[in-house]
């Protein structure tokens, strides 16, 4: 535990585990899965979206952007605040399959059902399966959709994309 001013401290984990308890173990990163849940009210409904899995996930990125404050008098540089948090595209992909449910939604958003909110939930996982921590994006709305290269020459697989802008980045436990 790292001690802040008072009787206040900053805890890094989740929940009251002690800290003999956590794992430290690295995590590796070819083990997720994503959930996508329909936001509606204080309700949501976990929505079959994601058929298939996906091979890749980008983008689990928050930025802020500080505020500096010059005052005067003060010589020796600048004040730095808190400024506003930025979100990265969460880029999604997958092996192109027969379903066409990701090019659903996004046909949906932008033919005028731009209400369409889902919450992506990305839960990381240990070497045994077990889920580690959980990434969750609030308010997921489809900006961007690629389908598979065609090529009669090539032999690999054909990747989908679907790349999504959010409101919101969390951890929270799992």
């Amino acid at each position: 535990m790292a001690a802040l001013s008072g009787s206040a401290s900053l805890r890094i984990g989740f929940g009251d585990e002690p800290e003999d308890t956590r794992s430290e173990a690295p995590l590796h990163a070819f083990r997720f899965e994503l959930t996508m849940r329909r936001v509606s009210g204080a309700a949501a409904t976990e929505v079959d979206l994601c058929r298939g899995g996906f091979s890749e996930c980008t983008g689990l990125e928050a930025t802020m952007e500080p505020k500096v404050i010059k005052a005067g008098g003060q010589n020796y540089g600048a004040a730095q605040r808190a400024g506003r948090v930025s979100f990265a595209t969460v880029v999604l992909k997958r092996g192109f399959t027969r379903s066409h449910d990701l090019f659903s939604w996004f046909q949906l958003v932008n033919g005028g059902g731009y209400g369409l909110r889902l919450s992506a939930h990305i839960a990381v996982q240990d070497a045994n399966g077990k889920t580690a921590l959980v990434w969750m994006l609030e308010r997921c709305l489809p900006v961007k959709f690629k389908a598979a290269d065609l090529n009669a020459k090539g032999s690999e697989i054909g990747i989908e994309e679907l790349h999504l802008a959010h409101e919101g980045l969390r951890l929270v436990a799992p």
